[in-house]
C-alpha cells in the first residue's frame, strides 16, 4: 500500500534520522511511502512547506530552526502546540489546510517513564533553557507529576515568559543563571539549551545533581556528550540523551498520519548501537 509523500524540514537537515526511522516503521506495517529531507532556510521555509503540500505531500516533521514558523503557518493547532507556541509536525487536512502538532513533550515523558522506568511524580525539576525546545516539554513534565519546575535561562526574560505562560507560580518559577551555584539540588535536570548543538559548554555546578538525580538531554549523539559527561561526573543516578525521545516523537507523527502505531523498541535498539 502506498501511503504517500512525507518529509522533514530543517536547516541543516542532512544528519536527520527521520527518513530511516519512518521507513522502518512503514516496513513494520506493510506500507510504502516516500520520505525525504528538505533543507529550507528560515527565509524560504514557508514557501517550501506550501510547495511540498501543494505537490501532494501528506505530512511533515519539523525541526530546528523552524518549529515556531511551522506553528505560525498552520490553520489548526493541537492543544500541545498551542501551549508550546511551536510545532514539530504538520499534517495536510482533507480540505487542504494544515494542522500543527507538538509531540516533543509527550515523546520525552514516554521515553523517561516507559522506556527508562523513571517515575517523575514528586520530582523537583530543573529546566535549562526557555526556547522552543523547553516550551515543547515544560507542560508535559508538569502533567507527568513533577512537583516543581525551576526554569533557568541565560536570557531571564524568556524564562519569565515561559513561567508566566504556564501560569502556576506554586509549581513553575524562574531563577537567574548566575544563581545556579546556590539554588540547591534537583531530582531531574533537563537540558533544553542549544549549547551542545553549537559546540559550547554549559559549565554547570556539580551540586545541582541530587543523590538520585536523573539528567536528560533533549539532543543525542555528539550534541549531548558534554551534558551527559557532566552528569556522570556529578554522580547522577541516570544520564540519558534524547534518542528515545526522537524515536517516540517520530512514532507519534507516524500514528497521526497513518492511524497505526509502530513498535518503537526495535528501532530504538538498533539506533542505540550507533549512538552508544
Amino acid at each position: 500500500m502506498n501511503a504517500g509523500q512525507f518529509a522533514v524540514f530543517g536547516h541543516p537537515i542532512s544528519h536527520s534520522l527521520s527518513p530511516q526511522i519512518h521507513q522502518v516503521f512503514a516496513h513494520q506495517l506493510g506500507l510504502e511511502l516516500g520520505y525525504r529531507t528538505i533543507d529550507a532556510s528560515p527565509e524560504a521555509f514557508t514557501a517550501e512547506v506550501r510547495h511540498f503540500f501543494a505537490e501532494g505531500g501528506r505530512g511533515a516533521n519539523v525541526t530546528l530552526p523552524h518549529k515556531t514558523a511551522a506553528f505560525a503557518l498552520a490553520d489548526e493547532h493541537s492543544e500541545a502546540a498551542k501551549r508550546a507556541g511551536s510545532a514539530n509536525v504538520l499534517t495536510r487536512l482533507p480540505d487542504g489546510r494544515l494542522a500543527a502538532h507538538n509531540t516533543d513533550g509527550a515523546g520525552m515523558v514516554r521515553d523517561l517513564t516507559d522506556r527508562h522506568q523513571v517515575d517523575l511524580r514528586g520530582h523537583t525539576a530543573l529546566l535549562l533553557g526557555a526556547g522552543g525546545a523547553a516550551r515543547g516539554v515544560a507542560w508535559d513534565l508538569l502533567d507527568a507529576g513533577v512537583e516543581t519546575l525551576t526554569i533557568v535561562n541565560r536570557s531571564p526574560e524568556a524564562a519569565d515568559a515561559l513561567a508566566d505562560a504556564i501560569g502556576d507560580p506554586l509549581r513553575a518559577h524562574t531563577r537567574y543563571w548566575e544563581d545556579l551555584a546556590d539554588i540547591g539540588s534537583f531530582d531531574l535536570i533537563v537540558n533544553a539549551t542549544s549549547a551542545g548543538v553549537l559546540g559550547k559548554s554549559l559549565e554547570l555546578p556539580f551540586a545541582l545533581a541530587g543523590n538520585r538525580a536523573t539528567c536528560y538531554d533533549l539532543s543525542y549523539g555528539v550534541a549531548a556528550t558534554g551534558f551527559l559527561a557532566w552528569a556522570r561526573v556529578a554522580a547522577a543516578r541516570y544520564a540519558f540523551d534524547g534518542l528515545g525521545m526522537l524515536v517516540e516523537t517520530a512514532a507519534d507523527s507516524f500514528e497521526l498520519w497513518h492511524d497505526r502505531r509502530p513498535d518503537t523498541e526495535p528501532v530504538y535498539a538498533e539506533l542505540r548501537k550507533k549512538y552508544a
